[in-house]
């Protein structure tokens, strides 16, 4: 039995899973262009590796959960690690476009583990503020990898190629397997596990996807989310395109993009127990409103620059990382004992919203920073309506703090 990890380590350790998914997205995007290069790929089929990835993530994070309500959480992570290890030397490996999306497809099949899992074991051990607490410590610590991830793909393929940048994806995967078979504990009792009959589990998704309340809070998430995901996906060209950014300078991106939900993760951090969840989501919708609306006005009047062009995107990831424990919990809790399955759910419908957006949206919006701006508005104005029909709802109970 491994030794459990204490709080701050839990919190690390949790943290360092659910960043599979960025790093899995973030790492590789200074190298499109060497990509392009030597595959002799046109930029939309470099493009399409994210949509490879995030199909297939998007699959199989619907069933994540389900195995580890089934199966336990600590076995589940163990293989869904040891396999992203071996897709990413796959990646490495590549010698045509075509053998690039079957890898990245194969990430996609078991990055979201740590993710969806994460959020079950936090439910597994912690209730009301103390759960809160948790997971927006867990946010803030999770924000540096939005950052970190294309300053050490850019510096890997500076002093390398773009094959290291998988290299050091699979090393990052079988790094997270060896912590997590020294430090992590089963959080889920044999006594308290699912089911997986098929029966049953069609029975249990319908009941889950068909309940009003926890759609609308996945839908907000997935919503707010991508009003900020619109831009990495962008990233080469908005930077370095639009505002001459080196690739090595992506930090002028996710440096602001990273303060914001670090300092959203740390208000409702603050918040938990003081201010009650619905009041914090309001707050935080205040703040990504302004923010779009500011982004708007600076591309309308003042030529692209920096960090003009950039400042915007603090603020509305701080309102954004400000909602999302409480989004997250108010969604789970409703499904108290199927939590990880509700987490495969409301992992699977964000991801298909990124998923289409980096298929099909994205593209349409990376033409100016005008429109990428309008395209964070519209997404926004879709995750407040979303928001709005729950926590406006009458039947929803009212905030005592």
């Amino acid at each position: 039995m491994p030794k459990p990890a204490s709080r701050p380590g839990l919190a690390v350790l949790l943290a360092a899973l659910a960043a599979i998914g960025p790093f899995s997205i973030d790492t590789y995007l200074p190298a499109f262009p060497a990509i392009s290069a030597s595959l002799s790929a046109t930029p939309i089929e470099v493009q399409q590796t994210l949509t490879a990835y995030l199909v297939t993530f998007a699959f199989m994070i619907l069933w994540h959960g389900s195995f580890s309500d089934a199966l336990g959480r600590r076995r589940v992570l163990l293989i869904g690690l040891a396999l992203y290890a071996l897709a990413s030397l796959f990646c490495a490996c590549a010698t045509r476009i075509e053998y690039l999306w079957l890898g990245r497809a194969l990430q996609g099949v078991s990055a979201g583990v740590g993710l969806v899992v994460g959020r079950a074991i936090v439910r597994d051990l912690f209730d009301g503020a103390a759960a809160q607490r948790l997971m927006a410590s867990i946010g803030m610590i999770f924000a540096i990898a939005p950052a970190v991830a294309p300053i050490i793909g850019g510096w890997i393929h500076a002093f390398f190629n773009w094959h290291a940048i998988f290299v050091f994806l699979g090393l990052f995967g079988s790094a997270l397997w060896l912590a997590t078979f020294l430090w992590l504990p089963e959080t889920l009792p044999p006594e308290k596990r699912q089911n997986l009959h098929p029966g049953y589990l069609l029975q249990a998704y319908c009941s889950v996807l068909a309940h009003a309340r926890f759609m609308q809070l996945s839908a907000a998430l997935a919503l707010n989310f991508n009003g900020f995901f619109i831009y990495v996906l962008s990233a080469p060209v908005f930077l370095i395109q639009h505002l001459g950014v080196s690739p090595q300078g992506f930090i002028w991106l996710f440096g602001p993009c990273v303060t914001g939900l670090l300092f959203g993760s740390f208000l409702s951090w603050k918040f938990a127990g003081r201010i009650c969840q619905r009041r914090t989501v309001a707050l935080g919708y205040i703040v990504m409103s302004l923010a779009a609306v500011a982004n708007i006005l600076i591309n309308l009047t003042l030529p692209s620059s920096l960090p003009w062009s950039v400042l915007p995107l603090l603020f509305y990831n701080c309102g954004m990382s400000l909602t999302i424990p409480s989004l997250q919990l108010l969604a789970l809790d409703i499904f108290p004992e199927k939590r990880g399955l509700a987490s495969s759910c409301q992992g699977m419908l964000q991801t298909c919203v990124s998923a289409v957006t980096a298929s099909m949206l994205a593209p349409l919006f990376w033409g100016t920073p005008l429109t990428l701006a309008l395209g964070m508005a519209g997404f926004l104005a879709l995750g407040l309506v979303a928001a709005s029909r729950y926590l406006l709802g009458k039947n929803q109970p009212a905030c005592s703090q």
